[in-house]
């Protein structure tokens, strides 16, 4: 397992290629919530306040890309997260934002949908080739879905964008192209610290046969 992680390491400390460009891949979901009572406007000493009574409308998925090296994410804002959605999101990865690359190096975890035949669900044979061909699979292993950087992308979203309640998918699509543009204006990065001796420590609670 240690092995694992290595390849990992090594996969995001090889020097910038943009013939073989990296890109971490995972997804999420946002529950749209609106308000049942009108928030009470922020006076002098008081922060606004909102009734704890909402209104459920419905859930969202988010699709998150991000070239870690480059510090550049997109994200995409769907009502499902089925094979299809899946297939769509890796087409639109090399045909609209590296069509120029030779091979995509795709950092995923183990996702049902995250998977070649998921390009074939949603393309012709041919199509279904022709983007599997553009792409070199990186997958977690088991329980490690933490070596996928986008995840921790992820967290930032949520903190910084999503921690709060909104109502319906097109203001969510908004907040989120809002974000967006502003970490990539800035090319924010993930600052990497695991060293090979956080794995073992971590990855011996997942994996103490083949460890210890």
């Amino acid at each position: 397992m240690l092995s694992l992680f290595a390849k990992w390491k090594i996969l995001y400390t090889r020097p910038y290629d943009p013939d073989y460009p990296l890109v971490c891949f995972d997804e999420s979901s946002k529950q749209l919530i609106s308000e049942v009572r009108k928030p009470l406007p922020a006076k002098p000493g008081q922060a606004e306040r909102y009734d704890y009574e909402y209104q459920r409308e419905g859930v969202c998925n988010l699709f998150m890309m991000f070239e870690p090296l480059v510090g550049w994410r997109h994200v995409e804002v769907t009502d499902h997260r089925t094979q299809v959605d899946y297939a769509q999101q890796i087409k639109y990865l090399v045909d609209e934002c590296y069509p120029q690359a030779k091979k995509i190096q795709l950092a995923q975890d183990n996702l049902n949908t995250h998977i070649r035949a998921s390009l074939y669900k949603a393309f012709l044979p041919a199509e279904a080739r022709r983007i599997q061909g553009k792409i070199q699979f990186h997958y977690t292993p088991k329980h490690g879905s933490w070596l996928n950087m986008a995840e921790i992308e992820l967290s930032v979203l949520n903190r910084q964008c999503l921690d709060r309640r909104i109502a319906h998918k097109d203001l969510l699509k908004q907040e989120i192209a809002a974000w967006e543009k502003r970490r990539n204006e800035l090319s924010c990065k993930v600052d990497w610290q695991f060293t090979t001796e956080d794995a073992r420590i971590k990855l011996k609670r997942l994996y103490p046969s083949i460890i210890s």
